[in-house]
């Protein structure tokens, strides 16, 4: 008899099933969003990211169904970055597929979370001409490894003979070639930009600029590279793009080839990268753009020393002409709360300007996510005229956006820059 009340209790369980999805994140109409995550043995789940806007962690709330929760807000419409932190272990949210890809081994996979604003942004998709990004594999001849190159080519590519400037962007410290789409989605920007006749068509290239092996090409495997190891050691990646994405983009595809049609640009690591080969190379690149990285110091962190006496700066202004002969633009912006590069980067290009080079500077309220930034750009985009092509509107560097107009050149809008 005992073995009947057991008997029911299984096909009980059974029928339940397991338990019922989370839904996580979950936007309200009110731009509140409430943050979900099964974790019934955990007793401390927090939410952590820029989701909080500066803010430290905040505890969540654990329910008798084992399910934490929390919500904040009202948010600003934007894309933000947050993390669950179980146990003081930050994790990516199990129940959004929206994640954000990093290097092996340099941070926690993040989770992306949306909320609109009244109307579509510049970076939603809309029914326009979509071009196409390419996975392009290849064996790196300085690393002795397989690794990616995305490259963005524009709508009606393929059935048109026409040769297009080319835009090299490049990402910035623990991401990855991959960052600029799935996080920034710069080929939705394009093509949106395109379709309204804001941007000429372009190609993109993304490189991966760590020296390392891509994910999911094989088994694992080292690339040596000489010299302490960290994110200013880039001597493998300028050997690799130097002498082989150059070549094989020009190759490849239909790009033109002249300096005045080829501009290299980056995010923090990324413009350490383009102010390192940009300049040293102006025979290749007319325009450079660093976007908080390549002078002053990285963060909050006071620099060392003068950005006027720190390389390359304190060569180009020894000797500008050779600067001033071939830049047409050379582009230097931060964060205002990254003091570090701040002050600095003000201070140089006031002095690269009195030199007779052709420098910009901009800074922005906050660097974390600069949508609101590209946003004000995008509507005084009718005031940008410049002659071969980069503004920050057309490829969302994930926290800043370059873009190639239709005119060409690069020029910021007017009440950005200083």
């Amino acid at each position: 008899m005992k073995a009947a009340p057991l008997f029911l209790i299984a096909v009980m369980l059974a029928a339940q099933g397991p338990p019922a999805a989370v839904r996580s994140p979950e936007v309200h109409a009110d731009r509140t969003v409430t943050f979900r995550l099964r974790a019934p043995q955990a007793t401390l789940v927090e939410l952590t990211g820029e989701v909080l806007q500066g803010k430290q962690s905040q505890p969540m709330v654990k329910g008798s169904d084992g399910v934490w929760s929390i919500t904040i807000g009202p948010l600003p419409p934007e894309i933000w970055i947050y993390n669950f932190r179980v146990q003081g272990v930050d994790l990516p949210d199990p129940s959004n597929i929206s994640l954000m890809p990093r290097a092996a081994g340099s941070a926690a996979v993040s989770s992306f979370v949306e909320v609109p604003g009244d109307h579509p942004a510049f970076y939603d998709a809309r029914p326009v001409p979509h071009g196409e990004v390419r996975m392009v594999l290849y064996e790196s001849k300085a690393m002795g490894v397989e690794r990616y190159v995305w490259v963005y080519t524009p709508p009606g590519y393929d059935k048109s003979n026409a040769k297009y400037p080319v835009l090299y962007l490049l990402h910035g410290n623990g991401e990855t070639q991959s960052g600029w789409v799935e996080n920034g989605r710069a080929n939705i920007i394009l093509d949106n930009l395109i379709a309204d006749g804001k941007a000429q068509p372009m190609i993109v290239v993304m490189p991966h600029g760590h020296p390392i092996q891509s994910a999911s090409v094989g088994p694992v495997q080292e690339a040596a590279q000489a010299g302490e190891p960290g994110l200013r050691n880039y001597t493998l990646f300028t050997k690799e793009f130097l002498e082989q994405l150059i070549p094989t983009v020009e190759k490849d595809y239909r790009v033109y080839m002249d300096a005045d049609h080829r501009a290299i640009g980056g995010l923090s690591m990324g413009a350490m990268q383009s102010v390192a080969i940009g300049l040293a190379h102006p025979e290749l690149f007319h325009y450079v753009l660093a976007f908080s990285g390549g002078f002053g110091s990285l963060g909050v962190t006071a620099a060392s020393s003068n950005v006027e006496t720190q390389s390359p700066w304190k060569e180009i202004l020894a000797d500008p002409a050779p600067a001033k002969k071939s830049l047409r633009l050379l582009f230097l912006g931060s964060g205002q709360s990254e003091t570090g590069m701040l002050m600095p980067g003000r201070t140089l290009v006031t002095l690269l300007k009195e030199k007779g080079i052709n420098a910009l500077w901009a800074d922005f309220p906050r660097r974390t996510r600069l949508q609101r930034v590209a946003q004000r750009f995008e509507r005084e985009c009718s005031d940008v005229v410049s002659e071969i092509g980069v503004d920050y509107e057309t490829v969302w560097l994930t926290f800043y956006n370059l873009r190639f107009c239709r005119s060409g050149g690069l020029r910021p809008v007017s009440q950005q820059m200083r």
